[in-house]
C-alpha cells in the first residue's frame, strides 16, 4: 500500500480533525465572530453617507494606507468601509492560524517522533503532508463560506451576496497561501520553532513590502480584491493558484529529504556548554533566546510604525466621533496625548504574548518528556518554575520598553512637539502589573490543569476586546474591570493610581504562590 500515492490520506485527515477539532473551533469562532460584529457597529456609528465620508477623509493619509491598504474612499459605503478597515487585519489573523496549524500537523509531529510512528503504518510517504493540506483546505473553505454567508445574512444594503462571498473567499485564499508557505518552511527547517519563525518572517516581510507596492503577493493582491466595490476575483484565483504551487513544492521537497532533517543547515553547537547552562534559567534562556530577539525587533518596529502616525493624529480626531470615543476627554492635553494611552494599551497586549509564550515553554518541555531529565538532577520543581517565571517577567518588561522606545523615536520625527521619552515609557510600563497578573494566571493553570493553559489566550483576547473596542461598542465599565488591564492608569492623561497597581501585584503574588505550590505537588506528565 505504500506504493499508492494517496494511501491513508483520508484516514489521517479524519484523525487530524478528531485530534484538533476544538482548536479549529476556537480559531473559527474567534475570526468569524470578530468579522461579524464590526459591520453592525460601523452602521450604528456611521448611519449616514456624510458620516462615512468624514471617516473616508481621515483615511486619506499615507500612514493609514500603509497600515490597512487602499480603499474605495470615493464611494465609502458601509461595505467598502468594512472591507477597507478589516480585510487586511483579518487576513493576518487567518495567516497566523494557518502557519501554526500547518507546523503542528507536519514538522512538530515529526520532531516529536509521531511521524516516524505513522510511517510504520501502511501509508504512503506523502500521506501525512497531504492529509495536513487536505484538512487545512477544508478549514479555510469552511471559514470562507461561513464569513461570506454570515456577512450577507446581516442584510445591509451595501453588503450584497457577491461582495460577501468574495470577502470570505479572499480570506480563505490567504489562508491557503500561508498554509502552502508554511508547508515549504516545514521542509526547510529541522525544528518546529524554526518553521514557525521562518513562516512568520515571510508573513511580516510580505506585509511590510505591501506598504511599498500593492502588486506583491499575497497581501498586495488581497488589497486589489476590493469587496463591495470592484469585487475583483482575479487576485483570489491568483492566490489559490500560487497556493497550489507552494503545496507541490512542499511535496517535492519532502520526497528529497530524510525524516527529521531539513534543507537549511543547522549550526554546530559548542564543544563545551557555557557556564549559564549550570542553572535552569540559563537553559530556559538558551531555549528561548531566538524568539526573544525576534520579538524584541518586532515590538521595536511596531512601535516605530505607531509613532510614525502621531504627527497626523490631531487632524484624524477632528470632527470624528468614532476616534473621539476611543480617547480620554481632557481639555488640557492635545488629542494626540489623549490617544497615547490607547496606543500603549495595544502595544501592551501584544507585549504580553511573548511573556506568556515564555512561561508556557515549561509546559511544552513537560509534554515532550524533557522536564524529567532536569528534575532527576539536583533541580527542584520550584527552582525550575521560578527560572521560567523570571525569564517571562524579564521578557514582558523589555517588550514594553522596546515598543515605547520605537514609538518615541518615530514620534520625534513625525511630531512638531514630540513627547519626552520618560512620558512614553511610563505610559507603557504602567501596564506591567497587568502583564504580571496574566503571567500569574498562567502559573495557576500550569499548577492546577496544565492542559487548560490555552484559556489564558481567550482571557487576553477578552481584555483586548473590552478595553480597545469598548468605546466603540459602548461596553459597560464593569466589563473592562473583569480584565487586569481594566485597572491600568491611562498615563499621561490620568494620575497614577498606585492602589490599583499595588492591588494587581498583590493578587498576582497570591496566584503565583498558589500555582507554584500546586505545581510542586502534582504529577509531571510526559
Amino acid at each position: 500500500m505504500k506504493g499508492v500515492p494517496f494511501s491513508g490520506v483520508l484516514r489521517l485527515s479524519r484523525f487530524i480533525i478528531r485530534q484538533d477539532r476544538m482548536r479549529y473551533l476556537w480559531w473559527l469562532v474567534g475570526i468569524i465572530g470578530m468579522t461579524l460584529i464590526v459591520p453592525p457597529a460601523f452602521n450604528e456609528l456611521y448611519p449616514t453617507e456624510q458620516d462615512r465620508n468624514i471617516m473616508a477623509e481621515t483615511m486619506k493619509n499615507p500612514a493609514m494606507e500603509a497600515m490597512v491598504g487602499p480603499g474605495d474612499l470615493a464611494n465609502y459605503t458601509l461595505g467598502a468601509m468594512v472591507s477597507h478597515q478589516m480585510l487586511l487585519m483579518t487576513a493576518i489573523a487567518v495567516a497566523i492560524m494557518n502557519c501554526l496549524l500547518m507546523v503542528r500537523h507536519t514538522r512538530a509531529e515529526e520532531e516529536d517522533g509521531q511521524a516516524e510512528l505513522l510511517r510504520s503504518l501502511p501509508i504512503a510517504r506523502h500521506s501525512q503532508l497531504l492529509a495536513s493540506m487536505f484538512t487545512l483546505f477544508g478549514v479555510n473553505s469552511l471559514l470562507a463560506s461561513l464569513i461570506g454567508i454570515g456577512l450577507y445574512s446581516l442584510s445591509f444594503e451595501s453588503m450584497g451576496l457577491s461582495g460577501s462571498l468574495i470577502y470570505g473567499a479572499s480570506l480563505g485564499a490567504i489562508g491557503l497561501f500561508f498554509a502552502g508557505v508554511t508547508a515549504v518552511c516545514a521542509q526547510l527547517s529541522e525544528s518546529s520553532r524554526g518553521a514557525v519563525g521562518l513562516s512568520f518572517t515571510i508573513m511580516i516581510s510580505c506585509y511590510v513590502i505591501r506598504s511599498v507596492t500593492e502588486w506583491i503577493p499575497p497581501f498586495g493582491w488581497l488589497t486589489q480584491v476590493q469587496p463591495y466595490s470592484d469585487n475583483n476575483w482575479v487576485p483570489v484565483v491568483g492566490l489559490i493558484g500560487t497556493s497550489i504551487l507552494w503545496f507541490v513544492l512542499a511535496v517535492v521537497l519532502q520526497g528529497k529529504r530524510d525524516i527529521g532533517s531539513g534543507f537549511l543547515p543547522s549550526r554546530s553547537g559548542r564543544a563545551h556548554a557555557s557556564i549559564l547552562l549550570r542553572h535552569p534559567i540559563g537553559l530556559a534562556w538558551r531555549l528561548q533566546r531566538t524568539a526573544f530577539i525576534s520579538w524584541s525587533i518586532g515590538m521595536f518596529v511596531l512601535g516605530l510604525s505607531y509613532g510614525s502616525v502621531l504627527g497626523d493624529l490631531d487632524s484624524f480626531f477632528q470632527e470624528n466621533d468614532l476616534l473621539a470615543s476611543m480617547i480620554v476627554a481632557d481639555e488640557n492635553s492635545s488629542l494626540t496625548a489623549q490617544f497615547l494611552p490607547t496606543l500603549m494599551a495595544v502595544l501592551a497586549f501584544i507585549s504580553t504574548i511573548p511573556a506568556l509564550l515564555s512561561i508556557h515553554k515549561v509546559v511544552g518541555e513537560e509534554r515532550k518528556s524533557r522536564v524529567e531529565h532536569l528534575l532527576g538532577r539536583a533541580v527542584s520543581r520550584k527552582k525550575l518554575l521560578v527560572s521560567y517565571l523570571v525569564l517571562a517577567l524579564f521578557t514582558g518588561f523589555l517588550m514594553l520598553s522596546f515598543s515605547a522606545l520605537g514609538l518615541w523615536l518615530a514620534g520625534t520625527t513625525s511630531m512638531e512637539d514630540p513627547f519626552t521619552f520618560p512620558m512614553v515609557w511610563q505610559a507603557s510600563i504602567v501596564h506591567f502589573p497587568a502583564l504580571v497578573m496574566m503571567i500569574a494566571i498562567s502559573i495557576c493553570l500550569i499548577g492546577v490543569a496544565q492542559k487548560a493553559t490555552g484559556f489564558v489566550w481567550l482571557y487576553l483576547f477578552y481584555g483586548f476586546l473590552t478595553l480597545y473596542l469598548g468605546g466603540l461598542f459602548q461596553f459597560p465599565n464593569w466589563m473592562e474591570k473583569l480584565s487586569p488591564f481594566g485597572f491600568v492608569s491611562k498615563l499621561p492623561i490620568e494620575d497614577m493610581n498606585w492602589l490599583s497597581a499595588g492591588g494587581l501585584l498583590a493578587v498576582a503574588v497570591i496566584l503565583l504562590i498558589f500555582g507554584m505550590n500546586r505545581y510542586n505537588n502534582r504529577d509531571i506528565e510526559g
